[in-house]
């Protein structure tokens, strides 16, 4: 068997290292973004137990003519606020995944900090 050499994208580099230092607990668990061309997802996962808590997507909403991607993914970060809030939870540590802070993950941190979550 020969070794495939697999290049690492900055993306990839940036979410390796975030998630070396991120982890969730029982306490306080991990709110993890991901991003794609079509939506915005949320979980929020407890990795001592291995299990998502909640999650929101963009895919649930209906879509308004002339809506934005960073106006959907607020929309699902205020949904998933409202299903933390049922299961009193009021820390987290907020994982990217990788991408940058602005746009979509910036919007959707904003918004659950704004509902009185701590990270």
């Amino acid at each position: 068997m020969s070794k495939v050499n697999h290049t690492l994208t900055k993306a990839e580099k940036r979410q390796r290292r975030v998630r070396m230092k991120v982890r969730g607990t029982t306490e306080r668990p991990r709110l993890h973004v991901f991003r794609s061309n079509i939506g915005t997802y949320l979980q929020v996962i407890d990795d001592a137990q291995g299990k998502t808590l909640a999650a929101a997507s963009t895919a649930g909403i209906k879509v308004k003519k002339g809506e934005t991607k960073t106006q959907r993914a607020e929309a699902a970060a205020a949904e998933l606020g409202k299903k933390l809030k049922s299961i009193n939870i009021t820390k987290l540590v907020f994982d990217r995944g990788g991408y940058k802070y602005h746009g979509r993950v910036k919007a959707v941190a904003e918004v659950i900090r704004g509902q009185g979550f701590e990270f």
